[in-house]
């Protein structure tokens, strides 16, 4: 990679909701070229009970979301921190996006999972890409629990992982084993990786 040249990242979780867009906001702060996405069918927020999640359409705008909660039962959903939550969204971008039906937003150098499931997704969908630029994208996975808490401290890793893969001077291919093992090392977090092209 070119020197001072720019990565640009994907922070990937199954709704684009609450571990990709904290670190999509986290990222964006630290004046990092990011964008974020979800995995799933539908995004899907808790709901009443268990049985009962409050289901949307990938593309539904999060303020639109926000204004169904709150219409439907504002303690609730202000005690579980889904209205907080869906404010911040909607200071970072308009609705969540749908990782395998925005192929067309360009080419990332570096996509980042937040569960083994997600990571697994979007290695698959890249698989099944035709690759056309013989670009290299690397992939990495960090568990993080999907609760508002472990979300914060997952994107302030997220930054952290980021900014160290910004800063690698020449190739980063050579010195990603040594950099993720020292990672795992200082935070005691697994992370699996992978590399696909373009």
């Amino acid at each position: 990679m070119a020197e001072g040249k720019r990565w640009r990242f994907a922070m990937v979780c199954s709704s684009n909701m609450n571990r990709s867009m904290e670190a999509h906001s986290q990222l964006g702060r630290a004046g990092l070229d990011v964008e974020s996405y979800g995995t799933g069918t539908h995004v899907k927020l808790p709901g009443p009970s268990l049985h009962e999640p409050n289901v949307y359409d990938f593309g539904t705008p999060y303020g639109a979301i926000y204004d169904d909660l709150r219409r439907k039962d504002p303690e609730l959903y202000k005690r579980n921190g889904l209205l907080p939550m869906l404010k911040r969204n909607t200071s970072v971008k308009l609705a969540p996006q749908r990782w395998q039906d925005n192929a067309g937003d360009g080419v990332f150098d570096m996509i980042m999972t937040f569960e083994e499931r997600v990571f697994d997704l979007v290695v698959e969908d890249m698989n099944n890409r035709e690759p056309r630029l013989m670009k290299c994208v690397l992939i990495i996975n960090m568990d993080v629990k999907d609760n508002h808490e472990e979300a914060g401290v997952g994107a302030k890793l997220a930054v952290e992982l980021c900014q160290k893969l910004e800063a690698i001077d020449g190739d980063w291919e050579d010195i990603i084993d040594d950099l993720i093992t020292a990672f795992e090392k200082q935070h005691k977090r697994r992370l699996a990786y992978s590399i696909s092209f373009y």
